[in-house]
């Protein structure tokens, strides 16, 4: 069987061998030559013409099934090669190949042609060339073809020119020649520019208006195989500025400028047309001033939505543990035994929609500010100190409510107490909207994939996978309201409920605090006096309308009146603090935790990689509960730091509590729109480790203990 399929292989090489070969009778072709799987020539476009270049191809003819190699074959394979033998006085230019196609086999990709290929070279005729004469002219091309197999294949092409003194194209190989150049790149009408750094490269054109109504595909053929990785997925975005592509790179790519195709294929009037443009930005270029966030380039990108919005789903059920929610939550819980049936019902799905409009609002949100070109990522209101202050105050009144300071009526802002314990349907849908408001800081396990896939899709997609999440942190609540079993089990109401509320307002207390400490390091010691004198005002609010909640009159009016003073006077005292902090500037003094954290840079950590140390990063922020909990569980105690030091562990920080664009790129590039986030480079690999959202210390010591020792490594 298999001598059978080789001979039908070669009668079908030979019948095409022999189209090529009737096809080629004048003098600026040379006879083909024939080999395996390839049957190749040289063709001129014309006569040379001293002082003037001439244009030489390289065409070959492709058994069906087989490809040959783009400069960059991608992730296997070897581009072809011409070595020219020329007269004295001749030179050669570069060759010039059409844009290559994607061939996938597994999870490989390669950049080639199948069928055929028409390869163009200029040459340059010397001025003293003479006319009336021949010359020879000479190519050793090599290539390497493809099919189930790969074969190398060489051939050495001569053809003989005529010298005439003036240009004459033959038209036998006008459109051949034609052909060819119209599957060349153009030079992009619309500025490009591309960022590279060790963790992320992010290729921008900027063409203002473009959607992804228009665009059906991008993609970006680097010449440089050290770039970015072939076979990972180039994820697509656009933003005002235009068009967005987020690739992951190899991390071999060394400084220099960046030369290749980008392919993009436009809807025109509902057909596709796809048009090559010519990338070269020299070493250094400029991104545009206004440029959109790039979306994962990273396997998250590539989740199937069932699996973004179960993962979703399945982290939103892990928030309702975050120690910001969980008092709340269960104060509303402990409440539905006061209620049954489809009160109980009603309540549940109150609280439901509360959190499902709550995420909803946040993606909107998110989704907007992305699309105009800000870099931001989950928790991103968070970096905002004021917003913070503001909910570092919400967390006070909540705590000083559940401990007895004051009891809310229905007359003050229509809400209050109500979002724990009110008797309507409406506190039932605040409780939910606060829980997901104090939910934001914290990243739970499957998150951050899920979030990091839906920011790259469209709004509906992405609106889909933040309802999930919505969803998965209502189940638990939606599963108690709709289960008389799980009610019937649930205490009855007595004098221990007001006990468990006060022992409950000391997480919110320890909340407050944290958040007050955030805002600290948002600002600056500076600031610190400011939002304690907000916190100040907070509680003297909380008294005062407390102690004239039971008063006659204007007694309780003038509580209320001077309550509200007060925590306008609370917000005022940090609205000096208003937007978002800002990032450090490259040139201030950067100092290293106590921990052994240098601060993160990509610069940093291609010059430890470039030691060939393995290096540990730790992407946190001071507002991410997970972040934290997770530096002193698994990484802060004497045993991590002394495996960390025995195996020459370089530890770097990216801290993202202000708003940082480099270090929200690097998370994007990773599949992720949150932290926590941490990567371990080990020597010699090219992609790094990602490690749990939530880490122990031994997952920490396993992963660092499988590197050789420093001693070891020494020798």
């Amino acid at each position: 069987m298999n001598a059978v399929k080789a001979w039908a292989r070669k009668g079908a090489l030979a019948a095409f061998a022999l189209a090529c070969a009737f096809g080629g009778g004048t003098v600026a072709s040379a006879e083909p030559v024939h080999t395996e799987h390839t049957v190749s020539r040289l063709v001129a476009e014309g006569p040379a013409v001293p002082g003037r270049p001439l244009w030489v191809m390289l065409d070959q003819t492709l058994q069906d099934g087989w490809h040959t190699y783009w400069v960059n074959p991608g992730d296997s394979g070897l581009p072809t090669e011409v070595n020219w033998t020329l007269p004295a006085g001749w030179t050669a230019g570069p060759l010039n190949f059409p844009a290559p196609h994607r061939f996938t086999t597994g999870p490989l990709v390669n950049y080639g042609y199948d069928k055929a290929t028409h390869v163009l070279a200029r040459l340059d005729v010397p001025a003293d060339a003479k006319p009336g004469t021949n010359v020879s002219l000479t190519a050793a091309a090599n290539w390497l073809i493809c099919a189930d197999v790969c074969v190398p294949e060489d051939a050495t092409l001569t053809l003989d020119v005529p010298v005439a003194a003036a240009v004459a194209n033959d038209a036998d190989v006008a459109p051949l020649f034609a052909e060819a150049r119209a599957a060349l790149p153009v030079d992009s009408p619309y500025p490009v520019s591309v960022e590279t750094a060790q963790a992320a490269v992010t290729l921008r054109l900027a063409a203002p208006g473009l959607t992804a109504a228009q665009v059906k595909d991008a993609y970006f053929f680097a010449e440089d195989p050290d770039l970015v990785e072939a076979g990972a997925p180039q994820a697509l975005s656009f933003t005002k500025d235009g068009l967005v592509l987020a690739l992951k790179p190899t991390g071999r790519a060394k400084p220099g400028p960046v030369n290749g195709i980008l392919v993009v294929t436009e809807l025109v009037n509902g057909q596709p047309t796809t048009q090559a443009l010519a990338i070269h930005i020299p070493a250094g270029g400029a991104a545009p001033a206004s440029s959109g966030a790039p979306a994962p380039a990273g396997g998250e990108a590539a989740l199937p939505l069932w699996q973004a919005m179960l993962f979703a789903c399945l982290g939103g059920m892990v928030l309702n543990l975050m120690p910001c929610v969980f008092p709340v939550l269960s104060m509303k819980a402990m409440a539905l035994v006061r209620h049954q049936g489809a009160h109980a019902r009603l309540h549940g799905l109150a609280y439901a929609v509360g959190v499902l409009a709550c995420f909803a609002a946040v993606a909107g949100v998110l989704m907007v500010l992305r699309a105009g070109g800000q870099e931001i990522g989950w928790g991103f209101q968070l970096q905002s100190p004021v917003v913070v202050a503001v909910l570092a105050y919400v967390m006070l009144l909540l705590a000083l409510s559940m401990s007895g300071v004051f009891t809310v009526g229905d007359r003050f802002m229509g809400a209050g107490q109500e979002l724990t314990q009110g008797e309507g349907y409406l506190p039932s849908f605040f409780t939910g909207v606060l829980a997901t408001v104090v939910a934001t800081p914290c990243t739970a396990p499957f998150m951050g994939a899920a979030v990091g896939y839906a920011l790259v899709q469209p709004w509906f997609v992405a609106l889909a996978v933040f309802l999930s999440l919505g969803f998965g942190m209502a189940l638990p609540f939606l599963a108690l309201a709709f289960s008389p079993w799980l009610l019937r089990h649930l205490p009855r109401p007595g004098a221990w409920m007001e006990r468990l509320k006060q022992v409950l307002a000391f997480p919110l207390y320890g909340s407050a605090a944290w958040l007050v400490w955030v805002f600290a390091v948002q600002v600056g010691a500076a600031g610190m006096a400011d939002i304690l004198i907000g916190v100040v005002l907070v509680g003297f609010a909380a008294w005062l309308y407390g102690v004239t909640h039971y008063a006659e009159g204007w007694g309780r009016r003038g509580g209320a009146v001077g309550a509200i003073m007060a925590l306008a006077l609370a917000v005022g005292a940090v609205a000096a603090h208003t937007g978002t902090a800002a990032p450090a500037t490259d040139g201030a003094p950067k100092v290293a935790d106590a921990g052994g954290f240098q601060p993160f840079s990509p610069d940093a950590l291609d010059k430890l990689r470039a030691d060939g140390r393995p290096v540990l990063v730790d992407f946190t922020a001071a507002w991410c509960i997970t972040c934290l909990v997770n530096e002193r569980v698994a990484l802060s105690s004497d045993t991590v730091h002394a495996a960390f030091k025995a195996h020459d562990v370089a530890l770097l920080k990216g801290d993202w509590t202000k708003q940082d664009p480099v270090i929200t790129r690097v998370l994007q590039a990773h599949g992720r729109d949150g932290v926590p986030l941490y990567l371990f480079y080990r020597p010699g690999q090219a992609e790094p480790e990602v490690w749990p959202q939530i880490l122990t210390e031994a997952q920490v010591l396993d992963a660092v203990g499988s590197l050789p020792s420093r001693s070891a490594s020494a020798q």
